[in-house]
This record gives structure tokens, C-alpha cells and sequence, in this order.
């Protein structure tokens, strides 16, 4: 989800005050001081929201609201105005804003209504990719790589098993990409243009099992790691499936839930509903021949994220890649793409000997890394350049001990 909020206030304390509650949030404000200065930012692929002041000199609050919509109609304005007008409060929402707050307003109240701006942004854009993928061809070969029999066999399993209307259970080891072959069944069925949600099973409650079943209506709601729902809301669930077909289920789970099945801490019917239609990812180390072909593809992927020439993958390289176990699957050889693409010096065995969260932390230092040598150590700039709010930007140099001052000449 993106954390981005354009901020446009023609006060300069206001702005900055606003802007710190932000910060301090782990959002990333964009300050503006006018409508003028904030254009360029309104289009209809910007990943935030708008958060404008209405009362501005030349052009206020509305104009940017009406401009925003014709560039987006589903872009969230959030207005602000220091006079207790209900009219005009009245006016914002009937023009399309997403909410409108009284100055000055309390930080929870700020962040509350941002932050639910944000969600509703993120769900918007995402439904918008999902739409884009259906509409240009088949997902299952354009999400799906690799070349051996077993992973033909697992696009041709999804590709039926998306025609269906039953739940689905996705099952694998970590790493394998359970979220995303959800992803591709929900695009290959008939339901693709409807919405598609991602839930974690962990710590949902049925009130929130609700809510997302209502964002999903004639879609499908993804829950990952559905051995960690709640007994209250597995019954939940169970119900909801016994009474509507209005949303399809489709589950994911690195768990055995066989065996949670029997040690009583998953519901038997609700196992039996799912297991009709179940469909396992296979480990990489099943399908070794597909390991040059993913390693490539996320080789491409880091160098375009990074900004970089993609670096040439040798015969020798991707036969040494053959060899290793790799125990967090595709999220490890994206670990290992990364550090392939900025250089690392590690060998690749000593690299698949790490755990995920070790790969993950040396790949976040090597980007941050990275930023500050391509902006001389100028931090406000490398923060930038990454997305990330200053504050986090700081403590992430504080956690891996790197001064900024050192990439500066």
C-alpha cells in the first residue's frame, strides 16, 4: 500500500506541522504550497491521496477537488478548512471529496481518515492491474514461469480450477507464491473484474471477516494462512459459505490442516468444504530446471526497480543456482537476484545458507546503500528517491550503522 500524501496548504506552519504528523505516522507527505505547484502530481496514476486545504489564494480547495476528479474520478480528495462551515462541508462531499476535517483536528483524526483514504486508493489501483492483466491475455503464462512438466502441469491445474465457482485450497511451502497463484486463479475465472482482496488470517475477528466479504461481493477474498483464523471466525466463515455464493473463497495455507484437523484446532467442516478443489505449489527444489528461468526474470525485475543495466546471468552462474536448496523458494532466489543485480560480493551458497529475514535485511541495506551513493549522501534526497518517510529513512541507517556523511563527495 502506498504511503504517499500530497499535502497542499498555502500556510507554511500548518503545512509543516501537518506534514510531521504524517512523517511521524510512517507516511510520506509531499508538501505544496499551491494548486499551482501541486498539478503535476494529480494524475491518474498517482498511488496516494490528496490532502488540500480549501480556503487558498488563487485557486482554492474546490478547483483542485474538480481537477483531481477529471483526472481520476476514484482519486481521494481529503479537504481541510479552518471555519466551521457545514455548508461548505456539505458542498465538499457532494462534489466527490473522500472527507472533509475542521482546523485545527487531532492527530487520530487526521491519520484515521488518511489512512482509510489510503486503503481505499491501494484496493482501487490494484483492481485497476488486475483488470489490465484479463484484458490482455492469459495470466496463468504471463504470472506463472518456469518450463518443466511440473510447472505446466500447475498452469493447467489453475487454469480449470479458475473455471470453477468451488473454494479453493492453495497449498505449499513458504515462499512458493501462494498469494500469487490466488492471484491468477481470481484473473483466469469468470469473476475477473470483480474485486479480488487479500486478507491475512492472522488476528482476523468476524467483524472484520465481514468487511471484507463485503468489499468482495461477486469477487474473490483471499485468505492467506487460513490455519490461523480464530475458532469463532472459522465458524464465521463456514456459515457465510453455507448461506451465499456471492463471494468465492479461495484459501491459503503452508500448514498441513490435516493434522490441525485432528489436533482440534481447525474446523472439520470447514476443511472438507475447502479440500473439493485443493491445488499444491510445488518447491523449487522439485523443479530445478525452472530456477534459471525464474532467477532471470527476477534479475530483470530488481535491475528495473534498482534503475540499472540488467547484468548478464552466465551458464555458469545459473547452473550454480541449480544446486542449491533453496528453502525460502521464489522468495529467496529474489533475494539472491537483488544482490546479483547491485553487486554483492557473497558467493551464492553461503547466501542460500541464510535465513529469509537475514537475505532481506542485507538486500535493505545494499538499497539503502545504493541511494545514498547515487545522491552523494544528501539523506533528504536518498529517502526520497526510495519512498520512505525521513524518520524511517533515519532508523534504518541507525539499525544497519551506516552514516550518510561517508557516501558524500
Amino acid at each position: 500500500m502506498s504511503t504517499q500524501v500530497l499535502l497542499v496548504d498555502d500556510d507554511a506552519a500548518v503545512r509543516e506541522a501537518v506534514a510531521q504528523t504524517l512523517e511521524l505516522a510512517d507516511l510520506h507527505p509531499i508538501p505544496m504550497g499551491s494548486f499551482v505547484a501541486a498539478k503535476d502530481q494529480i494524475t491518474a496514476d498517482f498511488a496516494g491521496v490528496v490532502l488540500s486545504d480549501i480556503r487558498m489564494p488563487g485557486r482554492d480547495g474546490f478547483h483542485l477537488l474538480e481537477y483531481a476528479k477529471s483526472q481520476d474520478p476514484d482519486l481521494p480528495v481529503i479537504l481541510l478548512t479552518g471555519e466551521g462551515d457545514v455548508p461548505m462541508a456539505v458542498k465538499a462531499m457532494g462534489q466527490g471529496a473522500f472527507g472533509f476535517l475542521e482546523k485545527p483536528c487531532s492527530p487520530s483524526d487526521l491519520l484515521s481518515v488518511v489512512e482509510l483514504a489510503l486503503r481505499t486508493r491501494s484496493l482501487v489501483l490494484e483492481n485497476r492491474r488486475l483488470r489490465v492483466l484479463v484484458e490482455t491475455g492469459d495470466p496463468a503464462a504471463r504470472m506463472l514461469f518456469g518450463t518443466s512438466d511440473l510447472a505446466q502441469a500447475m498452469r493447467t491445474r489453475v487454469r480449470r480450477v479458475a473455471q470453477l465457482e468451488t473454494e479453493v485450497l492453495i497449498t505449499g511451502a513458504l515462499g512458493t507464491g501462494i498469494s500469487k497463484v490466488a492471484e491468477v486463479i481470481h484473473l483466469s475465472s469468470p469473476r475477473s473484474r470483480a474485486p479480488f482482496v487479500k486478507r491475512a488470517g492472522s488476528g482476523m475477528s468476524p467483524v472484520q471477516l465481514a468487511k471484507a466479504l463485503d468489499m468482495t461481493k461477486n469477487g474473490s477474498l483471499f485468505i492467506d494462512e487460513i490455519s490461523q483464523l480464530s475458532a469463532e471466525t472459522q465458524l464465521a466463515l463456514l456459515e457465510h459459505l453455507e448461506q451465499s455464493q456471492i463471494t468465492r473463497l479461495l484459501a491459503g495455507s503452508t500448514r498441513e490442516l490435516e493434522m490441525a484437523v485432528k489436533s482440534g484446532t481447525f474446523n472439520a467442516d470447514l476443511f472438507y468444504r475447502m479440500e473439493v478443489t485443493p491445488l499444491r505449489i510445488p518447491s523449487l527444489s522439485e523443479r530445478p530446471d525452472d530456477i534459471p528461468t525464474l532467477f532471470r526474470h527476477y534479475v530483470a525485475q530488481a535491475s528495473e526497480q534498482a534503475g540499472i543495466t540488467a547484468p548478464e546471468v552466465t551458464h555458469e552462474h545459473a547452473s550454480s543456482l541449480m544446486t542449491q536448496d533453496w528453502p525460502g523458494n521464489a522468495r529467496s532466489l529474489m533475494s539472491a537476484a537483488m544482490r546479483f543485480v547491485l553487486g554483492m560480493p557473497e558467493d551464492v551458497s553461503e547466501a542460500a545458507e541464510l535465513g529469509l529475514s537475514e537475505q532481506m535485511a542485507r538486500v535493505e541495506r545494499s538499497l539503502l546503500v545504493a541511494a545514498l551513493g547515487r545522491h552523494n549522501g544528501r539523506a533528504v534526497e536518498a529517502a526520497e528517491a526510495l519512498k520512505l518517510p525521513r524518520k524511517t529513512f533515519y532508523d534504518k541507517l541507525t539499525r544497519y550503522g551506516i552514516r550518510a556523511e561517508d557516501f558524500r563527495r
